[in-house]
């Protein structure tokens, strides 16, 4: 039976994956072959998707750099980081077979984004990217998003610090949240915690009873704050009541197949495009980025409680094609929408050679993106687009 809350409540999900997830493994292989190519030619361009299953990695696409790259040892060092070193867990870096193919990003593709002043370059592609930020939590993240990620991040601890040492590499979360509307604004503001939900990819040994204890007392606890914590919460802990077979041999994975949890866990809007194994030329990631780093802005300025900022590009056109901003009722000081957008517009030069030159996209950085969400990362610097821009108006 589905649950039932009470007038002017409303309940709303967000999950997340670890890094051992078998999409979230194709996310790093991408980003960390990304990486590698940008650690020597910062100016490749790189298209690189992934896809595993049981004993098996694949990296295909389009690179074109000056980089010399050993791409098998880039692969299989980033599943031995994550923690597959056994066949029994569903992968093992040191056997899998690893299989390439790649090509260079085609020229009608090339001539069509360079154009001589690096500022003025055409987007890679076209596309609508959105960014999304409240003032719900200090990270200007929807909690139910970042309750979720930080489970997982949690996890991902535990597990490789050896506090619970049972856990495996493999695992999911969900987060549900009691919403209460303003009656005067319509505002959501976060009231507690309904449920959460963590399946975990686990030993054969392990009991299902010390999963539950381990789960409440070393993930759950020190991540929810206790006050958004009931009697009345839900917990579904390892719910199928075994998890060993995990990973690739479990599921396959593909790059790109989660990017509601890469970016707002539902809330907001998505454009549709993956982030991962994308060089910042890319506007599925550099505009996805900079739609973030103005919806944050917007928020952090005050002038704003929650907003929604959409951009959208042309392949071969350096300026975008259009600028959107929904405050959802929220503006402060008597503003609409519309004087929003104008703010925008006099703070932002969102040309993606700026965007590229302004937030530092053209350095190694993305395969730490790839595993606990590309936004409210706010205790690395690297994540420039989470470090608010001072506004003028």
């Amino acid at each position: 039976m589905a649950a039932t809350v009470e007038p002017g409540v409303v309940l709303f999900t967000s999950e997340s994956v670890s890094e051992g997830h078998p999409d979230k493994l194709c996310d790093q292989v991408s980003d960390a072959i990304l990486d590698a190519c940008l650690a020597q030619d910062p100016m490749s361009r790189v298209a690189c998707e992934s896809c595993t299953k049981t004993g098996m990695v694949m990296a295909f696409g389009e690179i074109t750099t000056k980089a010399v790259i050993d791409y098998s040892t880039v692969i299989r060092n980033t599943i031995k980081q994550i923690g597959y070193d056994d066949a029994n867990k569903g992968l093992d870096y040191k056997s899998c077979s690893v299989m390439l193919a790649i090509e260079q990003q085609s020229p009608d593709i090339s001539q069509s984004i360079d154009k001589g002043d690096p500022d003025n370059i055409g987007a890679g592609d076209q596309g609508h990217m959105f960014g999304y930020a409240t003032d719900e939590t200090p990270e200007l993240m929807p909690l139910t998003h970042i309750l979720a990620q930080q489970l997982i991040t949690r996890l991902t601890v535990a597990r490789k610090t050896n506090i619970v040492g049972w856990l495996r590499p493999d695992a999911k979360t969900q987060v549900t949240c009691e919403y209460v509307k303003d009656p005067t604004t319509k505002i959501l503001i976060p009231r507690r915690v309904h449920t959460v939900v963590i399946s975990t990819q686990h030993n054969p040994e392990v009991t299902n009873e010390q999963i539950r204890h381990d789960l409440m007392e070393y993930i759950i606890k020190p991540v929810i704050p206790a006050k958004y914590l009931d009697e009345r919460t839900i917990y579904h802990l390892n719910p199928s009541g075994r998890f060993v077979i995990g990973g690739p041999q479990g599921d396959a994975g593909l790059t790109g197949r989660k990017i509601i949890v890469d970016s707002y866990g539902g809330w907001g809007a998505h454009g549709g495009g993956a982030f991962s194994g994308k060089d910042p030329s890319k506007v599925d990631r550099s505009g996805a980025y900079v739609a973030r780093w103005i919806a944050k802005s917007l928020v952090a300025a005050g002038l704003c409680k929650r907003v929604l900022v959409q951009v959208s590009y042309s392949i071969g056109v350096a300026t975008p094609l259009s600028v959107y901003v929904n405050s959802y009722n929220s503006a402060t000081g008597g503003r609409s929408d519309e004087d929003l957008t104008a703010i925008v517009l006099n703070n932002f030069d969102l040309r993606p050679g700026v965007i590229i030159r302004i937030l530092q996209l053209r350095r190694p950085i993305y395969l730490k993106t790839a595993s606990g969400g590309h936004f409210g990362r706010t205790d690395d610097p690297d994540f420039t687009w989470e470090v608010p821009k001072t506004l003028k108006f």
